[in-house]
């Protein structure tokens, strides 16, 4: 199960808590799609107890376009890192 808190102060911050997996990227991209483009926004992920590769890559997505990741764990962070780097490597 994952929640979404949303909380606005000069950003717009979604908290997020439980296990983002693929079947709830949809509504995650949904709530994110429907803030203004002039807020800066923000992925709390203190409380995300588990991802899945389907998540990763859309985090990984996210920061790329300018969305600020707080509180990442550092297996999620490394994940991330990962996932960017086999993106940019060409297979032989």
């Amino acid at each position: 199960m994952l929640r979404i808190q949303r909380s606005a102060n000069g950003k717009v911050i979604f908290t997020l808590s439980g296990r983002i997996e693929a079947e709830h990227l949809e509504e995650l991209q949904r709530v994110c799609s429907l803030e203004t483009l002039d807020r800066l926004l923000v992925l709390d992920l203190k409380d995300v107890t588990l991802v899945n590769r389907d998540a990763v890559k859309y985090l990984a997505r996210c920061e790329a376009n300018g969305v600020q990741l707080e509180n990442c764990p550092a297996y999620i962070r490394e994940w991330i890192e990962r996932e960017s780097g086999q993106n940019g490597r060409r297979n032989p």
